[in-house]
This record gives structure tokens, C-alpha cells and sequence, in this order.
């Protein structure tokens, strides 16, 4: 196929291109129309003349890739592919690549945002001092909230891929003592133990049928007394409600996330209304390098394929 005569097709652009990113990679590979939005119910029309279809977070099912006869390509603007039916595309004779590794470092700093906000409340006491406070304060200095040094504390991380061992990495240079999860090379027993002796202990593996809500009433009761806990993978990893509840006992001390089990967050989430969270956006993978990286992954995977290449396949 010649470029000129690809169809390409961007169903959810916004997300990781809202204007501060040039198209002109695609652009030159073929026609390209790109939305900033799509609902599932105008995902086929948008799709029928397309090629390759790109997408973020629009659901690319069974039903969806057997009414378009002219697909070839799925191109996840993503890592996680799980919005789209891969098996449904390889019977089909479907190519799907995603992109792997490009928010490393950045998410593996978001987790660190939120470790130190906690420690410090850098935010918090930055609106007091703001907002008069040290101004009429008797003595040079005041906080509002314990303050916490983290070097002493003991880290551990629940998927050990390049993320956690990048988060690893950091913590040890804080001085953390520092144990990392990893299904494929440890033991449920080296889990248990993790999860009973961390002083933090952060999410970072990605979501399966088989950990579904793994951070549910029994696994907290297992946990130290004011754990704080943190969740930079999968919302969908810890159990909403009992989570709430432990932060309202004070058996969690701290919960901080950028993913919840529904996004947007739905207004009767419990943890709006639990004490001790941080929550930001799903932002962890969102500064301008990473989505950068992000668009060139993706033109490199798309090039690859119109080459009958390879890259970043996860069609089989």
C-alpha cells in the first residue's frame, strides 16, 4: 500500500495531542482525520474508509473491527491495550502495536510526588504561609500537618517492570529500604511478606482477571497500622470501599492515586469524601516529553508495519 492511498484514522487525539504536538508524522504516512473525541456509537462510521485507526481510550471490539472490512492496522496510543479485542484482530489478519516505555519516568516521578506531599505537605503549608498564617505565627515556624522522613521507611513495590524498578532506583537513593513483586519471579509467600512489612507501599503493575481489587479488606488487614498507600497503575487494583474504610480507622494513613475504577472519577466515589487522600487526574503520564516520545513510538510502529515489519506488535 502506498502512503497516499492510507486512510488513517485518530479516534481520540485530545488526550495525548490536545494542540502543543504536531500530526505532521502521521500526516506524512497518508490521509489522516483526527478527532478529539469519539462516542462508542460513532466509532464505525468514523472508521469505515480507514486503514489504520489510532486510539487511546475508545474501545475497539469484535462487534466494532467486523464491520470494517478496510482495517489493517490498530495503532493503542497507549501502553495498556486492553480497550481493544486483539484476538478479534488476528483473525481478522489485524496488525496491533502499542507503546511501551515511554512514561517510565515520569509516572515513576508522579509516585514520588505524591510520597513526599505526603511526607511534607509542601502544597498545604504553602496556602498557609499564602494565606497569612506565619505572618502572626508566635514562633519562627509552625506546621500544620506530621512531618515525615522517608529514608527510614520501608518501600515496597507491586510489579517490578521497568516502572517499579525505576521507582526502586529512586527510592534507594532517598536511602529507602526498598522490596519489589514480581509475579513472574516471586513467590505469593515474598507478597504476603512485602505487603505486611512495607511502611509505603506502591502500585505499579499492570491490571489482570487475576488482581483484580487485590487490595481488599483482607489484604489491608494484613498491612502495618497507617500504611500509606500508592496507586500510579490501575484503579481497578484496590477495593474502593474497603479502602475508604480503612482510611476512616486510620489503619491506612495515607492514600494517594492517579487512576480510579471509573474515569472520570464518578461523584459517589467514597474516597472523595475519605480522609487523608491525594488524588490527581490520571496525569502520570502526561508531561510533554513522555507524550512526545508517546507520538514518535507511535508513527515508528505505523511505518513499521506499511514495511511489513514488527514493532511493538501485540497481535501475536
Amino acid at each position: 500500500m502506498s502512503n497516499m492511498s492510507m486512510n488513517i484514522v485518530v479516534l481520540d487525539g485530545y488526550a495525548a495531542n490536545p494542540g502543543d504536538i504536531s500530526w505532521e508524522g502521521f500526516e506524512k504516512l497518508g490521509r489522516l482525520t483526527v478527532y478529539e473525541r469519539t462516542s462508542p456509537e460513532d466509532i464505525v462510521s468514523r472508521c469505515l474508509d480507514a486503514d489504520a485507526v489510532l486510539t487511546n481510550k475508545c474501545h475497539i471490539t469484535k462487534q466494532i473491527i467486523e464491520q470494517l472490512p478496510k482495517l489493517k492496522y490498530i495503532g493503542e496510543l497507549a501502553t495498556g491495550y486492553n480497550n481493544i479485542d486483539v484476538e478479534a484482530a488476528a483473525e481478522k489478519g489485524v496488525a496491533v502495536s502499542n507503546v511501551p516505555a515511554y512514561s517510565t519516568d515520569c509516572v515513576a516521578q508522579l509516585v514520588f510526588a505524591f510520597i513526599l506531599e505526603a511526607a511534607v505537605h509542601v502544597g498545604e503549608h504553602s496556602r498557609a504561609v499564602l494565606g497569612g498564617q506565619w505572618q502572626n505565627c508566635k514562633d519562627f515556624c509552625f506546621w500544620n500537618y506530621p512531618l515525615t522522613e522517608i529514608g527510614s521507611k520501608r518501600l515496597g513495590i507491586i510489579g517490578n517492570g521497568r516502572i517499579g524498578k525505576r521507582v526502586g532506583e529512586i527510592a534507594s537513593a532517598f536511602g529507602m529500604k526498598v522490596s519489589a513483586y514480581s509475579p513472574s519471579k516471586n513467590s505469593p509467600d515474598e507478597l504476603s511478606e512485602i505487603i505486611s512489612q512495607s511502611d509505603i507501599i506502591s502500585l505499579n503493575c499492570p491490571l489482570k482477571p487475576n488482581n483484580i481489587r487485590m487490595i481488599d479488606v483482607e489484604t489491608i488487614a494484613r498491612m502495618k497500622q497507617g500504611v500509606w498507600l500508592i496507586n500510579t497503575a490501575r484503579g481497578a487494583l484496590i477495593d474502593e470501599d474497603a479502602v475508604s474504610e480503612a482510611l476512616a480507622s486510620g489503619k491506612i494513613g495515607y492514600y494517594c492515586a492517579d487512576v480510579m475504577s471509573a474515569e472520570p472519577i464518578r461523584p459517589d466515589n467514597p474516597l472523595l469524601k475519605a480522609p487523608n487522600v491525594i488524588l490527581t487526574p490520571h496525569i502520570g503520564w502526561a508531561p510533554f516529553e513522555a507524550r512526545v516520545r508517546l507520538m514518535n513510538i507511535a508513527i515508528d510502529n505505523l511505518k513499521a508495519f506499511l514495511r511489513s515489519e514488527r514493532l511493538n506488535r501485540v497481535d501475536g
